[in-house]
């Protein structure tokens, strides 16, 4: 080249010592990243690429290899690093990553180590070191949810790495509460880049490892690629972490989408980059609950098939070389990049512009902006409770081992390991035979043993212990004063306990089918444009997606097979929950928001204790009162001309009618089971298999496979409920139901005998029972007027029980459509700005754009006024950080374009109560005169609406009038939809999800 006095310098030689596997320059193979990035820099005239090829890299010595200016040298396998450490020693190039720090990044412990001393953010983890397959280690201890190394505790889910940074081959191990089991993480080999081995549970013990907390992320990878420090390029995929399908393009490629870095990240690619001395490098960015971390990081990286990257790379390298041999040259990027009149035209995927559609009346101008859904969970067993005080020293003992040897205090037993100590004390304190009735047992004596029998049933059906489906509570009673072992004075001893058995709602076959058809129903149906129009939405980071879940196992595996069929996810549920479904029990849990109401009602007098009961006495007495007195309503006026608006709305008539013959039907079904369970017990004990446990995997209600047809063939209950447990919850509906001695029904349990009809009907119809669709119709009648009325027997009860309720919920869902809105307009005013200000250079305005959209971000946040909405989210927004799609690398037309999806799963409670605050909102004291949220044919709709059945669902989607003046109120517009769930009447044809 030469300069303005004429002096001709050689071009500057840059020296490419990399193994040929890893990369060929030339034309043969234009597609390689660093071939394209080489070309580029060729491009310019200003330097002289030197490939020094294998034979040269193994067999030469280093005083033979070709002399360069600059070198391109890193490791891979079977790579002598030595060996190019001791030539840049010899001829000092300039090294655009340095050698010797190589050496760190294949020993994870050292990258932990290197990134810590920087102060780079990186998940919480413990080493355990090995110095021969098997060693017994004194400071690792493996428990069955969790390890503890050196007293650090890692409950699972947690991620276990070897420490050779070339092995990839990485474990996440799950815990028993989401049905346990192990992922295998491994280099993409065809379409797979993980495997599911629900069988695993223990570690591996054959090296040493590291074992890591697990960062959940919402399905997605982000991995960050540096070009010195001052550039850095970031592209999203979908983690191998879900369901380990890897999604390509149509020539095969995966699909990955660039997405913009935050200021605090753009920092940490910065710092990695320094820290490790390698210019050119990659690592894995994990975000999660608004921070970032970094974890496993790569020497020498490069992003494949972006044309812009490519172009950016050859750049920012040629300025590099240009300082450190010529510094004296400009390295002022031409105004026409030379490459670019041979560069061919990088395909365009001609996407449709995605959520523009005829909506409403708003027209092709509206876009949908959020998407709120709050849905109840799939079909399930019954839910069932054993209670039974237990004086057994056996089980005593088991309270204390579990306590901490506190006799005052109680114990709850979950884990499959306290669940297995239980059984087996269980197991030797069951009768082997039963008492006839010659016996001189007590009646007491003899319920009792009937009532271990149904723990020992409970526990062992399954044959394996997932301690989301059962939970047992002990609680000490009595106690007295022994003497101490030692004979040093005296200590409490229990000597009585309440044994509480919870178990069944376990989400059924059917129950996961319906929850994965709703989400594919969603995915079809609520994002306007074309069916892929969410899926492309989602993996390029313009759909901003979070799952909420009680604590409920049925709720949470609804969750995950919703989230399976919603994003087209393959496999087993157990690593779609853990990665995409988060847990809030203080917000879509149970019924303690409104226990304040149930103390009010002051029906404590009638002996029951504790607040919830309070609300069911309340409750009871005053349907009793309506259906004893045949009344409705003593204004006949609003009776007639708004139902809804009565005390006791739903109620049949006859319901007075109706309760003797519910209790007589209840007892024909019982009676048939109990013949039933007799007989199956006979051939237990003839062929004394008391220690048996039935072959059925309870891991297979997670979604492995239809187990019911088996047992269906056998004449066998479906599920893992024998006859035994099948009779155990008849019995105990027909002693609740009817109290004969008081002659008094009991109609807080007319849901849970309509439960049971029809569950036996769409699962064991098989079974025959006799009158059990007549006990159906019957229940029925009576459950759908009394099952709304829990929730409050008049409209202002509803609104105020409601509001109690799902007070967190309905705080939630405003704070999401306020955060919705200030970022939607947040994007739109920046746009506008953008728009105007097209003369600033095209990276300060990308630089200017993102740092602006997070300050706007958080100002917004800050200058908003719902302190009174987000009492119980203070630090929701600060995990709600906003990732974008990287517009400048993007191949998709609408690169702003951006969807939120809320989804909350939650029990019946929540559903019942969301509908009262959303139809009597209006009654509330502060809001006198003013019209309800939902029309009158809306109202009247769902007051002829009989059940909010399983997977029912309300839908809350946010549009935005993109040519609405920004401050016009009706630039937004909010739809709200509803549907009863999956209609599973078992007397006519079912049908899926109707409105």
């Amino acid at each position: 080249m030469e300069e303005d006095g004429g002096i001709v310098e050689k071009k500057i030689t840059i020296g490419v010592c990399v193994m040929e596997k890893k990369v060929k320059c030339g034309l043969e193979v234009l597609s390689a990243p660093m071939g394209r990035i080489l070309e580029r820099l060729q491009a310019f005239g200003e330097f002289e690429i030197i490939h020094f090829g294998d034979k040269v890299i193994l067999e030469d010595p280093i005083e033979s290899w070709p002399i360069c200016d600059c070198l391109i040298a890193f490791y891979s396998t079977g790579y002598p690093l030595k060996k190019a450490e001791a030539y840049a020693a010899l001829r000092k190039p300039y090294l655009v990553n340095e050698l010797e720090p190589q050496h760190l990044l294949h020993d994870r412990r050292k990258v932990y180590q290197c990134l810590e001393a920087y102060g780079i953010p990186v998940p919480r983890y413990a080493l355990v070191n090995r110095e021969f397959p098997c060693q017994e280690l004194d400071y690792f201890i493996e428990e069955e949810d969790f390890v503890e190394v050196h007293g650090n505790r890692f409950w699972k889910p947690f991620v276990e790495k070897p420490v050779d940074g070339d092995d990839h081959s990485i474990m996440i191990y799950y815990p028993s509460s989401a049905g346990g089991g192990m992922k295998e993480l491994f280099r993409k080999v065809g379409n797979r880049s993980s495997e599911f081995h629900p069988e695993v549970r223990r570690v591996r013990r054959e090296g040493s490892y590291i074992y890591e907390e697990f960062m959940p992320t919402g399905g997605t990878d982000v991995k960050v690629y540096t070009v010195g420090p001052e550039y850095a390029h970031a592209e999203a995929r979908k983690s191998p972490v879900v369901d380990g399908v890897v999604m390509r393009n149509p020539d095969g490629k995966e699909v990955r989408y660039p997405v913009l870095l935050t200021p605090n990240e753009k920092q940490m690619a910065r710092e990695v980059c320094i820290a490790f001395r390698q210019a050119v490098c990659g690592f894995d960015l994990l975000r999660c609950e608004g921070r970032s971390y970094v974890c496993d990081v790569n020497g020498w990286s490069f992003v494949k098939n972006s044309y812009k990257y490519y172009d950016d790379a050859a750049c920012v390298l040629r300025k590099m070389f240009l300082d450190a041999k010529a510094p004296h040259l400009s390295s002022a990027i031409p105004p026409t990049l030379p490459w670019k009149v041979n560069e061919p035209v990088q395909p365009c995927e001609g996407l449709t512009r995605q959520g523009s559609g005829i909506i409403g009346t708003f027209g092709q101008s509206e876009e949908l902006r959020c998407v709120i859904t709050v849905i109840r969970h799939g079909d399930r067993t019954p839910k069932q409770k054993v209670k039974l005080k237990v004086t057994e020293e056996k089980l005593l003992n088991l309270m204390l081992k579990y306590n901490g040897g506190r006799p005052r205090s109680e114990t709850k037993l979950k884990s499959a390991i306290q669940l297995q100590d239980l059984l087996d004390a269980t197991r030797m304190l069951v009768p082997r035979t039963r008492p006839g009735r010659e016996s001189d047992s007590e009646a007491e004596d003899i319920e009792h043993a009937e009532k271990l029998r149904q723990v020992k049933a409970v526990l062992e059906e399954g044959g394996h212990f997932s301690g989301i489906y059962r939970k047992v509570q002990l609680k000490p009673l009595k106690w007295v004063k022994v003497p101490k072992s030692n004979g040093e004075g005296e200590e409490e001893r229990p000597v009585e306990a309440l044994m509480v058995l919870k178990y069944g709602g376990v989400l059924t076959h059917a129950g996961r089918k319906q929850a994965e058809e709703l989400g594919r129903y969603f995915r079809n149906n609520m994002y306007p444009g074309e069916g892929t129009g969410l899926l492309r939405l989602h993996s390029t980071y313009r759909h901003d997606l979070k799952i909420y879940s009680s604590d409920e196992g049925r709720v949470q595996m609804s969750a995950a097979a919703f989230a399976k069929g919603l994003l087209d996810l393959e496999g087993p549920l157990t690593p779609i929950l853990v990665s995409l479904v988060s847990k809030d029990a203080s917000m879509l849990d149970g019924l303690d928001n409104a226990s304040i109401e149930m103390e009010e009602a002051k029906y404590e007098r009638r002996g029951l204790k504790g607040q919830q009961q309070g609300l069911k006495c309340f409750f009871e007495a005053r349907l009793n009162e309506i259906i004893t007195s045949g009344a409705k309503n003593s204004n006949s006026n609003v009776s007639s001309e708004f139902p809804w608006m009565t005390d006791g709305a739903g109620l049949p008539p006859n319901a007075s009618e109706l309760l003797p013959k519910l209790v007589k039907l209840t007892k024909k079904v019982t009676e048939q089971v109990r013949l039933l369970a007799k007989d199956e017990d006979e051939e237990l004990i003839e062929t004394n298999s008391y220690n048996v446990i039935p072959p059925y995997d309870q891991a297979k209600a997670l979604g492995k496979t239809n187990i019911d047809v088996d047992r269906i063939a056998a004449g066998l209950p479906c599920g893992s409920e024998g006859f035994l447990l099948m009779y155990a919850r008849w019995r105990k509906l027909e002693r609740d139901l009817y109290n004969e001695r008081k002659e008094r029904f009991d109609i807080t349990q007319i849901p849970d005998v309509y439960d049971s009809c029809k569950y036996d009907l769409l699962h064991n119809a098989h079974l025959n029972l006799e009158g059990l669709d007549e006990l159906f119709k019957v229940a029925q009648l009576l459950a759908d007027g009394v099952i709304p009325n829990e929730y409050g027997i008049n409209p202002k009860q509803k609104l105020k029980i409601g509001s109690k309720i799902a007070r967190r919920l309905l705080g939630k869902i405003l704070i999401d459509l306020r955060n919705t809105r200030e970022e939607a307009l947040s994007v739109a005013e920046l746009k506008s700005n953008q728009d105007q200000e097209s003369t600033l250079a095209k990276s300060e305005e990308d630089g200017e754009y993102q740092s602006k959209f997070f300050i706007k971000s958080e100002d917004t946040r800050r200058a908003s006024t719902t302190s009174d909405l987000s009492i119980d989210q203070d630090d929701d927004d600060d995990k709600e950080t906003k990732y974008r799609l990287d517009p400048k690398y993007a191949n998709v037309k609408t690169p702003e374009r951006h969807v939120r999806t809320r989804l909350y799963f939650t029990s019946e409670s929540h559903i019942h109560s969301l509908v009262n605050v959303l139809r009597y909102c209006n009654l509330d004291e502060s809001l006198q005169g003013e019209d309800s949220l939902v029309c009158h044919s809306a109202l009247e709709r769902l007051h002829k609406t009989k059940e909010l059945d399983y997977m029912s669902y309300i839908v809350l989607r946010m549009f935005e009038n993109v040519e609405v003046a920004l401050e016009d109120p009706k630039r937004f517009r909010i739809e709200m939809t509803y549907s009863r769930g999956a209609d599973l009447s078992p007397l006519e044809a079912s049908r899926l999800f109707s409105k």
